[in-house]
């Protein structure tokens, strides 16, 4: 029996319905995927015993000569992995990585520019209750309301504007490729840094399916989860000069001892996506993406800015005359599992807005390609058309765990 039913068989009992949950239901949300077995095996190793404050050959504790080679593996393929200078791999989740970046550069009440949440952008990019907007003085840009894709004249018109000592590119509900080069000359122009959030496209950057930013920006923060596979946790890439200022920002910062388990399945993670097949993966991503939309816009839905360049779309479901949170609820009931969004200049409330966000990146994991992405829009097509028929969603909750079982999750593996 496994250790966990023995002693807690109440978690246990939970577990086991995640897991079935995972295995038999479409995960659509496009800031989740499915790590590999070696990067949760890792996660459950003997290396969460041991704390390791301060940095490889810098530990505040002794016996950490082994944690050592675990966090310099992780570095050293990070800043391979993406041809970066200098790489800080501790940073729990995407949200530290963005703190670190702030604490370093900013004092409290410095001017920054960063995406509207409303157009796209994240809590972390100076949400008035988050605590990048309650520190700092936050000034947005957004998309332009014709085409829905970002305004770079606003974002130069704003610089100019308000001097910021810091903008902010990257956003959590973007279709469209960020012209990377663009604003490093609009902040070279203004006397700004810059640092791009790249969490939702890390692994279409990784898989060299998407431009980098990292030849750009100052500083480069990501999650290791999302597009990228790894575990739930974050990292910082930044020019080599920033790197002491990055360093201190995290450990003793923000941060005190670091997850070693963690960071070692960081590090497979970044392996893993060195691996020739990695950059298959991702061109599918996009590939499973852009034909998602395309079934979504020949059954007469309306995407935000029309269609995608990655690996997610933003659906107007309000302009079927369905709500964002009747949406989302309708197409769980049929096994697939997207999440509420609000779109660009969006008339309705931010808990029941008017979109869904939809991301191919799992799905692709378990190996479905373009043929599947054209079932599966037809399945959520026929639920949205009909979100209060139970009829409905049982056959496609039905068909959904066929389709399923010949694309297994690589827990199942496990």
């Amino acid at each position: 029996m496994n250790p966990i039913e023995t002693t807690d068989p109440e978690i246990w009992q939970a577990l086991q319905h995640e897991r079935k949950r995972q295995q038999s239901g479409l995960e659509m949300i496009a800031s989740e995927n499915y790590t590999s077995s070696a990067v949760l095996a890792a996660q459950g190793s003997v290396l969460t015993n041991k704390y390791a404050e301060g940095y490889p050959g810098k530990r505040y504790y002794g016996g950490c000569e082994f944690v050592d080679e675990a966090e310099k593996l992780a570095i050293d393929r990070a800043t391979k992995l993406f041809d970066a200078e200098f790489a800080n791999v501790q940073p729990h989740c995407g949200a530290s990585a963005n703190m670190a970046v702030y604490f370093a550069t900013l004092n409290p009440g410095d001017s920054v520019l960063g995406m509207s949440l409303a157009h796209g952008g994240h809590l972390t990019h100076g949400m008035h209750l988050n605590f990048s907007g309650k520190l700092y003085r936050f000034h947005h840009y957004g998309v332009r309301q014709s085409d829905e894709r970002i305004d770079y004249d606003q974002v130069a018109k704003l610089c100019k504007e308000h001097k910021p000592k810091l903008v902010v590119a990257g956003a959590s509900a973007y279709p469209r490729t960020i012209d990377f080069g663009l604003f490093a000359q609009i902040c070279r122009e203004n006397g700004a840094l810059f640092m791009v959030d790249m969490a939702h496209i890390a692994g279409l950057v990784a898989g060299q399916q998407h431009p980098s930013p990292v030849p750009f920006a100052e500083f480069v923060t990501s999650t290791t989860h999302k597009t990228l596979r790894g575990p739930r946790a974050g990292f910082v890439l930044c020019k080599k000069d920033w790197g002491a200022k990055i360093n201190q920002a995290v450990f003793p910062g923000l941060q005190g001892g670091p997850l070693m388990h963690v960071i070692a399945a960081k590090a497979i993670a970044f392996k893993e996506a060195l691996q020739p097949s990695f950059a298959s993966y991702a061109a599918q991503t996009i590939a499973n993406a852009k034909t998602l939309a395309h079934e979504f816009l020949s059954a007469g839905f309306r995407l935000v800015s029309g269609g995608t360049d990655n690996h997610l779309i933003l659906i107007d479901v309000n302009a079927k005359g369905v709500s964002g949170r009747q949406a989302e609820r309708a197409l769980d009931a049929g096994g697939i599992t997207v999440n509420r969004n609000g779109i660009p200049f969006d008339s309705r409330a931010p808990l029941d807005p008017s979109g869904i966000r939809v991301g191919s990146q799992a799905l692709t994991t378990r190996g479905m390609k373009e043929t599947e992405m054209r079932q599966v829009a037809h399945w959520m097509i026929q639920i949205l058309g009909a979100p209060d028929n139970q009829v409905t969603q049982e056959k496609v909750r039905a068909g959904v765990a066929e389709m399923c079982r010949h694309f297994p999750t690589p827990a199942e593996h496990a």
